[in-house]
Parts: C-alpha cells; structure tokens; sequence
C-alpha cells in the first residue's frame, strides 16, 4: 500500500462528483463535524459503556468515551505525522490530515454498539444461535447466517455510515474513503474470520461497499473471493486510541466507584513509568489532597506514555504496517515495562471490574431486554398479517426496511433497528410490549 493511494478525499455515495469546498475546512474536518452532529453520534450519551447508567458518580458512556478516544486519536495521529513528515520529507504534505481522519474516525468507531454494550451483542447472537431465531437457518446462506450468529459492534458501524436506509441518501453519511477504512478493525467477513472472538468488520449485504473503498485505496486483499484484507494502516492508531482509553479510563471510573481503592489504583498505574519519572509524579501529587484528582493526574501520565510509545511502535514498524505483515496491536509492540503494566491494568480490570455485581446487573438485565426485543420484533417481521405484529410494525421508524421481500433483508432491518436504540428506549420498548408501563385506571 502507498500513502498517496491511501489518502484521498473522495467521498462514498459521491464517487462521480468533484469536491469543492466553501469554507476552509478540509474534507476529513467535514467528516468529523458531521459525525458530531449526526443523532447516532447523540444517541451513544445513553448507551452504557461499562457501567449502569445513570448513577449517583458519573462514568463514562459511549459518547464520553468517544469524545476522549477521539481527542487521544488526535494527540497519537500528531505526533506520528510529525515523525512522518521527516521520513521521507518530500512526502511532508501527504500526512498534513492525518489528525483530522483519526479523530474523525475514533468518534464513530462505537456507533454500532447496541444497547447494553456486549451484553446487547450476546443477546443479538443467542438469539439466533441458542434461542427461536434458530429456524431462520434453513432460510438463509451460510455467510448470512453468521452475520446473525456473530452480530457484531464492528461490522455494524461500518453498515451504518455506508447503507442507504430507506427514504436516506446514497452513501450513508458520504463520508470520505480514509475516514470509513480508519473505523475497519476486523477487514473480513464473519464466515472468514481468523479471529479467536469471531470478530469481522462488515456484513455480506456490505461486502460490495467495503470492497469499493478497498479497491479504491489499494487495501490488499488476502483472498479471492475478497473476503478477507490486510488492515488500512491508521485502522492501528484508531485501535490504540481505544485501547489506551477503556483500560485506563475503566480503572478511573472503578476508583470514583470504590471498587478500587485509591493505594490499589496507584499500585496499577505507577509501574508504567521508570523510577526517576515516579519520583516526579509523586512529587507533583503530593501538591494536591483530593484522591480523584491524584488518580486523574496520575491517569493522564499514563495516557502520554502510552501515546508516546505507541507513536515509536507505529513509525518503527511504518514498512510492516504497509505492506500488511504487521500483527498484533501497536500496545503489544510497546517497550517490555509498559506493556506489562497494561497487562496487569487488564487483568484487574477483568477480576474486580467487569465482574463487579453492579456490572453484572446491568448485563443480566441488558440481556433479557434485547433477547425479547428481538423475539418479538423478528416473529413480527415474519407474520406481519397478524394483528398484533401489525401493530408492533407500526412502531418502527420508516428507515429501517420492514418490508423487505427477502428475509436477510427483514431480519437486517430488526437488527438494525435495535441495535440503534439508547439504554432507555430499549427499556421503555420493553416495558410497554410486557405491559408493565400501562398507567393505572
């Protein structure tokens, strides 16, 4: 792959069209303002990021994290452009946008989350897999099977800037090619998936989209059939942002909780430096009383380091990252002291905070919530001459595709509509389809 292949300001949907701006953004800062002001963008403020929401501390939410992944996105991408820039210089201007893409890109690589974070997506797959979705087998391919057995966050927010929903523009958000492969983590099917978790980055019905875009940026194919792809190389910095942040943003979050302790929580984030950089920060803590604000400091320290290390793996191994014999993630290259910090951070992480009950709780319930929503929603799609599906199809916003000839198509257009909802609309949606928000008479 070659970076000016690789970065080009066409748009998806508006291939055909030059692009002539009217004031003096460029078209990666257009991507970015038009994700933020995008009601998907607005609707992950009620879509649980680890925590229940809403609680007596805030944590973060889907949109929060968005925010801050962005803003690391931003600092990453700078320093790596800079580093770029002088390697060789001729090439300076190419990595010019390289900010703007990235963070752009970091804004929307949660949008296709469902309600509930994972728990919405195990509800989503076992509900196919395990539950009365399992007859719809027999009705559909092998690949689209699993699209609906492995329904993924991933997959899912690549359709939803691509696909034209009903009555919608062509393109989806017509954002600009570099800016859609940024947000590809997983560049292959479900079907063809080499990862352990069963993870892809887009769904049959958008094979042909991502294959457009790939064709476009000359993202190499593994594969024949082009199921399968190397990673478009700030696809890595996108990662890392989002690495750095729900590891050390959830151990902030667990201290103001008290599922940390504040000692604990030093002990996780103190080994990421050396001896004589520990010195500095206690030296400056010792400046300031408030727990919070020592371990939000102290949070902000690690932040950098990270950034800065990742920034060394990035450029160090810039050769691999192009012609796509780069594994792992740009955290795993970092120096042998950092790296073992992170994997202890994530570790606890798992022990005392993924598993805390007040998580749990809020998955269990998760669950149930979009496991019926999907049962009832599906058995509508597929007997709409019932009265009671009829009313139920009434509910559905006119984008999402309820009539569908096909059933691939019908059962898309119910994924996706639950996937879009907040925490509390799935829960208000639930509790009137179980009748426990009748008023009383």
């Amino acid at each position: 792959m070659e970076w000016h292949q690789l970065l080009t300001t066409v748009r998806f949907g508006l291939e055909q069209f030059e692009h002539t701006t009217h004031d003096n953004r460029s078209e990666y800062q257009r991507d970015f303002d038009r994700l933020i002001f995008s009601a998907p963008f607005r609707r992950m403020q009620n879509k649980t990021q680890v925590f229940p929401l809403p609680g007596s501390v805030f944590v973060h939410n889907r949109l929060t994290h968005s925010l801050e992944v962005s803003c690391v996105g931003r600092s990453l991408s700078h320093q790596v452009a800079i580093r770029l820039q002088q390697i060789p210089p001729e090439q300076a201007a190419l990595f010019d946008d390289l900010e703007a893409i990235v963070s752009a890109a970091c804004l929307a690589h949660d949008m296709g989350n469902p309600p509930f974070g994972h728990s919405g997506e195990r509800a989503i797959n076992t509900f196919f897999s395990e539950g009365n979705g399992r007859v719809l087998e027999n009705q559909l391919s092998p690949e689209q099977w699993a699209d609906c057995t492995h329904f993924e966050g991933n997959a899912n927010v690549f359709r939803m800037l691509t696909h034209q929903f009903k009555g919608r523009r062509e393109g989806g958000f017509v954002l600009t090619y570099p800016t859609i492969a940024s947000v590809v983590k997983y560049p292959y099917t479900a079907l063809a998936s080499p990862n352990k978790k069963g993870k892809f980055g887009f769904f049959m019905s958008d094979k042909d989209s991502w294959t457009r875009i790939a064709d476009r940026l000359n993202i190499t194919p593994l594969d024949d059939k082009k199921n399968t792809f190397v990673r478009y190389p700030l696809v890595w910095l996108v990662e890392a942002a989002d690495d750095i942040c729900y590891e050390i943003m959830d151990i902030e979050d667990a201290h103001k909780l008290r599922i940390l302790t504040t000692q604990e929580t030093k002990d996780l984030l103190m080994p990421f430096f050396s001896d004589q950089r520990k010195a500095k920060i206690e030296e400056t803590m010792t400046h300031v009383s408030d727990p919070n604000e020592q371990i939000a400091y102290l949070r902000s320290c690690v932040i950098g380091r990270l950034i800065d290390e990742c920034t060394d793996v990035f450029v160090g191994n810039e050769t691999q990252i192009l012609n796509g014999t780069f594994s792992g993630s740009l955290v795993d290259g970092c120096e042998e002291g950092v790296r073992n910090a992170y994997k202890h951070c994530s570790q606890v992480a798992v022990e005392k905070i993924y598993r805390a009950q007040e998580v749990l709780d809020i998955e269990l319930a998760g669950y149930k919530i979009i496991y019926m929503l999907m049962e009832e929603l599906i058995r509508a799609a597929f007997e709409p001459e019932k009265s009671y599906s009829r009313q139920l199809l009434q509910r559905i916003p006119q984008q999402y595709d309820i009539d569908a000839t096909d059933e691939y198509s019908k059962i898309q257009a119910m994924i996706d509509y639950v996937s879009g909802m907040t925490d509390i609309y799935a829960l208000d949606l639930y509790r009137k389809i179980t009748g426990m928000s009748l008023p009383l008479i």
